[in-house]
């Protein structure tokens, strides 16, 4: 079997269950030494005592399967906590090559309900702990480039999510915190470039404890493997993360059931210019309101192209 990461390092965050756990046994499968990252609450809304239970496990499965691994129960959301991370791959391994972010939590509420509580813990978890990560992981590659008078190896792959892209109204905090995650990625990837390092996006649609309301009303296959399992999502991540993704970077991809599909920047629809030195709102409601005349309310841009892909072959 190839392993195009063996001698490679590893750090996946959230990785005690779901996507996080599949993509490191992923990435452990294709060579690499895994720092298995998981807080170990229980509930998913960031709820009950930390655990350092689900991450041993993870590391255990691992091992068992001849990899190298190593639990690691830090708070992502902590800078601090999150240098300690990146430090323990150092350590345990002599190197970090990858960075996987996947950690998050939900406070699911309509936006004119929402505490400013569950904001806050949201953005915290999900787009302040990529950027703790992200921070770390992107300082110690750039020193060892400049160390080395040349370009290192370096992959992040961080986790956004299509509830950015279509709105999702029940999630205002996590569709902030997603879209976020992609102005973090676009930036990264531009600042690191020149140091060897990629940094991409995916949006993976999966059936984990995270999105179990979400698929609850679809049943999983009575035979082979059910469409939504977070396994279809790893191969991806284990690509991204390899040599043969050099040229791949600032993009971002929905993956699931066996179907990849690169996003496009949001793209100039329509252009309206004022016949007069600026717009009156007479000429803004003549020219705008025809437009948007026939349009649903709560349509949003891209997202009914990227929500309504089908499985197919690139086109």
């Amino acid at each position: 079997m190839s392993r195009p990461l063996e001698g490679r390092s590893a750090i996946v965050t959230g990785a005690g269950r779901g996507l996080g756990r599949a993509e490191a046994l992923e990435l452990a499968r294709l060579g690499a030494a895994v720092v298995v990252n998981d807080y170990g609450q229980p509930g998913r809304d960031g709820s009950g005592a930390a655990s350092a239970g689900p991450a041993q496990e993870v590391a255990e499965e691992i091992r068992a399967a001849g990899g190298r691994a190593l639990a690691h129960t830090g708070d992502v959301a902590d800078f601090d906590q999150a240098g300690a991370l990146v430090e323990s791959a150092l350590a345990a391994f002599g190197s970090l090559d990858i960075l996987v972010n996947n950690a998050g939590i939900l406070r699911d509420r309509m936006v004119f309900s929402m505490a400013e509580e569950e904001w806050d813990a949201v953005i915290r978890v999900h787009l302040k702990g990529h950027f703790n990560t992200v921070r770390h992981a992107a300082a110690h590659w750039r020193a060892r480039s400049k160390a080395a008078g040349a370009p290192v190896y370096g992959r992040i792959v961080n986790t956004s999510s299509e509830a950015f892209l279509a709105g999702s109204a029940g999630q205002p905090n996590y569709a902030a915190a997603k879209g976020g995650i992609v102005g973090l990625t676009t930036s990264t990837a531009l600042a690191l470039a020149k140091y060897g390092v990629t940094a991409n996006a995916i949006c993976p649609r999966a059936r984990t404890r995270m999105t179990r309301d979400v698929f609850a009303g679809l049943a999983r296959p009575r035979e082979g493997l059910d469409p939504l399992a977070p396994e279809h999502v790893a191969p991806l991540v284990g690509y991204l993360a390899s040599p043969a993704a050099a040229r791949v970077n600032g993009q971002l991809l929905v993956v699931h059931g066996g179907m990849v599909a690169v996003v496009e920047r949001p793209r100039v629809a329509a252009q309206f210019d004022s016949e007069q030195d600026a717009f009156t709102h007479g000429e803004l409601d003549a020219l705008l309101t025809a437009h948007f005349a026939d349009r649903p309310a709560d349509e949003t841009f891209g997202a009914t192209e990227v929500l309504g892909l089908k499985r197919g072959r690139a086109r």
